[in-house]
């Protein structure tokens, strides 16, 4: 008998760790799942946070819009946990007949379906719409231009966005600057599709609509660089067609429009007069306009008279620096697909010679 049991013992230790590393397994299995859904709730709750958020207004007018935005997901929110809490509840006393408190009275079926079904509902979309389409749209509608000390035409394109300021030469591109505490009257339009003007932390949408003006308060309560985006589908690179608004103090905001509108500066160095040369001669002058040199009356692409004072390139997908300006001008389909501008052909010398010219352009 002893012989037996001894017998039996290493094959029982055998089977017995299989068990045990199958336990540790599906314990580590569980680990990595509570991981990832810790990290994908987490992703959920930064995903309005950040440059570009409804929930961070610096203006009046988008303050109201994310109150209302915090009422609708509260609102929401009750409407959704209290179906899932039925839900449990119904699965709980699927084997049981009637209502909780109520039994089978019928007529308490019918007075909740009236009460939660219709009556409740409509009282809150009646709250809803007065809110949202009275008194929120009232209150971020366009501006009265004489209660405005600034006004500005952006012009949508496939994919950036051009930037005048009426009463001066100042032309950019994919960047607005603003001073501080002013109201700025926005005028938008469209070069070629609809395209959907949006700042999320300064105002509401405003559609871009070909042979159409439509107006818009921008205004910032302080300084700092706020993110924007086209909110309609407007092509290939629709994603990828951001901008920014740079709010600055008013001496600031002077300084720079005064840059704006001043013609380029003359080339000093060899390799920028090179560039230049470069520049005037191949098809770059024929789609870009420079103001101050020949070519003066290009527009396909972004005024570039002053371009090394931006921050950013390709409808703010890249930021401007020599090394991706370079990169921009020899590949310009590698970073932005289907966009208009062409690869030219350029060695990479020719393409460092235009790069030192375009960036003398402050």
């Amino acid at each position: 008998m002893s012989d037996a049991i001894h017998r039996r013992r290493p094959h029982q230790l055998r089977r017995g760790r299989p068990r045990s590393s199958t336990a540790g397994s599906r314990a580590a299995i569980r680990a990595r799942r509570a991981r990832r859904a810790a990290l994908l709730l987490a992703a959920l709750a930064l995903a309005g946070c950040g440059r570009q958020s409804i929930v961070s207004p610096r203006s009046p007018e988008t303050h109201d819009i994310q109150v209302l935005w915090w009422w609708m997901l509260g609102i929401g929110g009750v409407v959704f946990f209290g179906a899932v809490a039925m839900l449990v509840m119904a699965w709980f006393r699927r084997h049981e007949p009637g209502l909780p408190y109520f039994g089978t009275r019928e007529a308490i079926p019918q007075a909740l379906v009236l009460v939660f079904g219709i009556g409740i509902p409509a009282v809150v979309l009646i709250a809803l719409f007065g809110v949202a389409d009275v008194y929120l749209v009232s209150q971020t509608s366009a501006p009265n231009p004489k209660t405005t000390r600034l006004t500005i035409d952006v012009i949508g394109h496939q994919w950036w966005w051009q930037v005048e300021y009426p009463g001066t030469a100042a032309v950019t591109a994919n960047e607005i600057h603003i001073p501080v505490d002013t109201r700025v009257n926005v005028v938008a339009t469209t070069a070629d599709v609809i395209h959907s003007f949006w700042v999320p932390q300064l105002a509401r949408k405003i559609d871009e609509v070909p042979g159409r003006q439509n107006r818009i308060l921008l205004y910032a309560d302080r300084p700092g660089s706020y993110r924007g985006q086209c909110a309609e589908f407007c092509g290939l690179q629709h994603a990828h067609m951001a901008l920014y608004v740079i709010a600055q103090p008013m001496p600031a905001f002077r300084a720079w429009l005064a840059t704006m509108s001043s013609d380029a500066h003359t080339p000093t160095t060899p390799a920028a007069v090179a560039g230049e040369h470069l520049f005037m001669a191949d098809q770059c002058a024929s789609c870009h306009t420079i103001r101050g040199t020949q070519a003066s009356y290009a527009t396909i692409g972004p005024d570039l008279t002053h371009l090394a004072t931006r921050s950013s390139l390709a409808g703010a997908e890249i930021p401007n620096t020599p090394s991706y300006l370079e990169r921009w001008i020899l590949n310009p389909q590698a970073i932005k697909p289907g966009d208009r501008m062409p690869d030219l052909g350029l060695t990479r010398t020719q393409a460092a010679e235009i790069v030192a010219y375009l960036d003398s352009l402050h």
